[in-house]
């Protein structure tokens, strides 16, 4: 049950406002779980609010696969788009800012700004491309481990993230139990089924079978364009539900000219899809893409000898794991199995259902209930 005295006035509520990324910067090598390394690291981050004197009041949001550190506010007056959980993240909001210092990066192997295969490597003074190390979750949340060092802080007050950033956080838990109070996982999973494997698959190989792929080796500004908004369609349909589609799209004709061309865009949800690919490759790297949807297929908590239990068995925090009805990308049995793990292990877990129809994407959509949820539990 959601406690309504918990939710303060609209009065109350307010906005981070502007914001400024910042660079945490380690000159000494990094290594990663693969046994590769690079000579030098650099997370890009940006923080909400302050941290207090016993630095105890501090939050980690991880971001989805999509995403980056830009998670509140705007970088200039003039600028429309907000951060991707502006509504979440806040004074007064369920992560409130009057109470908490939030820090958000982007990933390590991310492309905006902090080192991945888009970065200089500085030995060769070229882009790492495809040189650069295999990746895993595990080696994001080292890196993570190292910014938060920089900033003094030794315990996170919580850990919180969806997607890909659910998985984030309960590499956190599992990692670095001394040092996560609490940790909230939304719409994640314990491991990619085959069929979320396959979908990654399919959407790496429409990037390397683009002609201007070039094994990686494309020049900055002339990336796989096509293939990487064929991989983005694509994916993006995995995020939704066939009840939000088919509520917001259904049928709807874009275009209704009998003379058109076979293969011109001609209903709505084509044209929707077209437009989400298209804006997609204007922000992000197709190398970068495959790399961070192969750390993704290489999470397994279950691990080699197939057991969950013993993969969450350090876990000491804390913890909350939401899933979404309608989330077929990761479905709601996944998420609950890691709950029930957790509790054959005695551990301090729980786990909620939302009934939403906006599919794998439903956390980064304003939901009374969600707020409520993510509230209550950081009281």
């Amino acid at each position: 049950m959601i406690d309504s005295s918990a939710e303060p006035s609209a009065s109350r509520v307010g906005e981070v406002g502007l914001v400024a990324c910042q660079d945490y910067h380690q000159t000494e090598p990094f290594q990663f779980e693969s046994g590769g390394s690079i000579p030098e690291l650099t997370l890009r981050y940006e923080t909400y609010g302050e941290l207090n004197a016993a630095r105890d009041n501090a939050i980690f949001i991880c971001h989805a696969l999509t995403g980056n550190h830009h998670c509140a506010g705007v970088h200039s007056l003039d600028e429309r788009k907000q951060g991707w959980w502006n509504f979440m993240v806040g004074p007064g909001k369920p992560i409130d800012t009057n109470r908490f210092y939030v820090v958000c990066s982007n990933v390590l192997g991310g492309c905006s700004g902090s080192t991945g295969p888009v970065s200089i490597n500085p030995e060769t003074g070229n882009r790492y491309n495809l040189d650069f190390p295999k990746l895993t979750v595990g080696d994001m949340v080292t890196a993570q481990s190292l910014l938060i060092d920089s900033l003094g802080i030794d315990r996170l007050y919580a850990v919180i993230g969806g997607s890909m950033g659910g998985m984030q956080t309960l590499q956190w838990a599992i990692a670095y139990p001394e040092r996560v109070d609490r940790y909230i996982a939304l719409a994640c999973c314990a491991r990619h089924s085959a069929q979320a494997i396959a979908f990654n698959d399919t959407g790496r190989q429409a990037i390397i079978n683009d002609p201007s792929w070039l094994e990686g080796n494309y020049p900055e500004g002339e990336q796989p364009r096509e293939g990487l908004s064929v991989s983005r369609m694509m994916a993006h349909i995995t995020y939704l539900s066939d009840a939000g589609m088919e509520a917001k799209f259904g049928r709807k004709r874009r275009n209704a000219n009998v003379g058109m061309e076979h293969f011109d865009v001609e209903f709505e949800v084509e044209s929707y899809l077209r437009y989400q690919g298209q804006a997609f490759v204007s922000r992000f790297d197709a190398n970068t893409y495959l790399y961070l949807t192969k750390a993704l297929d290489r999470f397994d908590l279950y691990g080699e000898e197939g057991s969950l239990d013993a993969s969450l068995s350090s876990v000491a925090s804390r913890g909350l794991v939401v899933g979404f009805t309608s989330d077929w990308l990761y479905p709601p049995q996944g998420n609950r199995e890691i709950v029930e793990s957790l509790l054959r292990l005695g551990k301090n877990a729980s786990y909620v259902e939302l009934s939403m129809d906006s599919g794998h994407d439903s956390f980064l959509l304003r939901s009374p209930r969600l707020d409520g949820l993510i509230r209550n539990f950081l009281v």
